[in-house]
């Protein structure tokens, strides 16, 4: 790239800044506005395209990639507000959780609900909202789902494994079964290995026994 590169692509950050004006989801929560940080990304990455353009027509190439490419993230950024919004509505409580990461969604379900202790039988108090998260996925196609299984530390480390692997693979054949498409849906059990609280405690046991599901736009 020549000496105007940098500039062009600030140009193309103006573009991606001005692109979306909505206000910032759950903003009393702090969640950012990620259709605003979408669209940036967006834009930069289409000025920089544009941006490898050789001869007079660069700047042009420039902006037409960063509205693009603010367009294209703009639109992926609103629709995982809006899904965000969408889910906390439905399926929040029971000490779910639904985090907009401005990249993707992760939706926390704690074992203690979805299971018994030591079963990987989805429990049917809970069967409900995992078919109103399939409703939800399948109102949003162009989304892949990665279902992970977490537990505390208690007994054997294969063990755990085991179990998170059943868990992970028995939530995510009730999603499939709601409906959404196989090829979608993956899944894996982590074990023990991604505590996100002290095991040391009840409290955080608790915590890390978890099925988390990451929704994540493809376009």
């Amino acid at each position: 790239m020549n000496a105007k590169t940098p500039f062009l692509i600030a140009i193309a950050a103006g573009f991606g800044l001005t692109a979306c004006v909505q206000q910032p989801y759950g903003s009393s929560t702090g969640q950012p506005n990620n259709a605003r940080n979408a669209a940036i990304a967006g834009a930069v990455v289409g000025g920089v395209l544009g941006a490898t353009a050789d001869g007079d027509e660069t700047l042009t190439k420039t902006a037409a990639g960063a509205l693009a490419g603010a367009a294209i993230g703009g639109v992926a950024g609103s629709l995982l507000d809006r899904q965000a919004r969408e889910l906390q509505s439905e399926i929040g409580g029971n000490g779910t959780t639904v985090t907009n990461t401005g990249s993707n969604l992760v939706v926390n379900m704690p074992q203690d609900v979805l299971f018994a202790v030591d079963s990987a039988t989805v429990s049917s108090a809970i069967t409900s909202d995992l078919y109103a998260l399939a409703d939800s996925l399948n109102r949003y196609p162009n989304t892949r789902v990665e279902v992970i299984g977490h537990t505390d530390n208690t007994g054997s480390a294969a063990y755990n494994q085991d179990l998170s692997q059943r868990r992970a693979a028995a939530v995510a054949q009730v999603i499939r079964n709601a409906g959404v498409a196989p090829q979608r849906v993956v899944f894996y059990g982590r074990g023990e290995d991604q505590p996100i609280a002290s095991n040391a405690t009840e409290a955080g046991r608790a915590q890390n026994r978890r099925v988390q599901i990451i929704i994540t736009p493809t376009s």
